[in-house]
């Protein structure tokens, strides 16, 4: 994340909730993974709309439309808690299967309790209040988007600057910009990158960080709804300036701090006055990690900085025997004996 604060030669050693961030750990590896998660809908762009760009615009399209902050985020969390295990089989496509309101959302709440020991003892139940709301309209998308409209979006994109009846992208220009901008990757001064493919967005990261600030708000005694504003918005410079990392900040020195405050202050402009007062003033405390909201959104921004090379470090490292063995590819099922007689007599194992 760009701080354009000076950085201390030495900092002290400060308390952090241990055990809910271990207990938190594992499921927000999962939830991570949304961001490399596409389906059908995902339209023709290069390599689609991620789970978690989608639902970053969806987001940003909420709270621009005047959604509630903490209603905003709680529901993105439930989403994305179910999403871990059930990644593109969400409540809109469930009722499309034909499921009742009901069912959808006991189909989600069986995905989120999976994970209710990764979860504070509030922020668990919260999570599941917001589970019929992700299952009410089987003719609308999460997005606010109708169905009808996500099958005549121009080339099938319904996350793209232009669909449905009205023609306009409802969130702001800012949000599809931050999924279209690559993050940099692992940098470090006078030091050639570290490139690893595919990268991930802008959109996928702020997202990925504003979702994991709602799942650790609790432990911080943050606000969920704060947290998840600034994960959304910690960002906003990057929709016009490219992500040239720690490397770039580092160059553009004493011209930083005013760059990225010029710029943010440009992409604050487009939102609702009230939005834009609160995004601001808690923009201002990320600089530091002293307030609860602060110490909370650095929690999720380093935890899904390092989560995200642990995932290009474990895809690197993956085995054919992992597949087979640890997650059981050719799993029992009524002509799993047949499967493996044709495994064994080609030899493919």
């Amino acid at each position: 994340m760009t701080q354009t604060a000076p950085r201390p030669a030495r900092q002290d050693v400060v308390e952090v909730p241990r055990d809910a961030l271990r207990a938190a750990l594992p499921l927000l590896r999962e939830i991570g993974d949304l961001k490399r998660v596409r389906t059908a809908d995902s339209g023709t762009s290069p390599a689609g709309a991620s789970m978690a760009e989608r639902a970053f615009r969806r987001s940003w399209a909420e709270l621009a439309r005047g959604g509630d902050p903490h209603e905003v985020a709680v529901r993105a969390g439930a989403a994305a808690v179910a999403g871990a295990r059930l990644a593109g089989v969400d409540g809109p496509v469930l009722r499309r299967c034909g499921l009742t309101a009901d069912e959808a959302a006991d189909v989600l709440g069986r995905s989120v309790a999976q994970h209710a020991d990764s979860l504070g003892q509030s922020t668990y139940p919260l999570l599941r209040a917001a589970l019929p709301g992700l299952a009410e309209d089987p003719h609308e998308d999460l997005y606010g988007v109708p169905h009808e409209d996500l099958h005549e979006a121009p080339h099938g994109d319904p996350y793209g600057a232009s669909y449905g009846s009205g023609g306009e992208d409802p969130a702001p220009r800012f949000a599809a910009a931050l999924c279209a901008q690559p993050r940099a990757g692992a940098t470090c001064p006078g030091r050639p990158r570290l490139m690893v493919e595919p990268p991930e967005s802008h959109g996928d990261h702020c997202w990925a960080v504003a979702v994991y600030g709602v799942l650790l708000a609790e432990a911080f005694g943050a606000e969920p709804g704060d947290v998840f504003l600034l994960g959304l918005g910690h960002h906003l410079h990057n929709a016009v300036l490219p992500d040239a990392g720690f490397s770039g900040e580092e160059l553009l020195g004493e011209h930083l701090t005013g760059v990225v405050a010029r710029l943010t202050v440009e992409q604050l402009a487009v939102l609702p006055g009230p939005l834009t007062a609160r995004l601001g003033s808690l923009l201002a405390l990320r600089e530091a990690a002293e307030a609860p909201v602060a110490r909370a959104f650095h929690a999720a921004d380093v935890l899904d900085r390092v989560l995200q090379v642990r995932h290009h470090a474990r895809a690197a490292a993956f085995t054919a025997e992992q597949a087979l063995d640890d997650l059981d590819l050719v799993h029992p099922c009524a002509v799993s004996g047949f499967h493996r007689a044709v495994l064994d007599a080609a030899e493919a194992v």
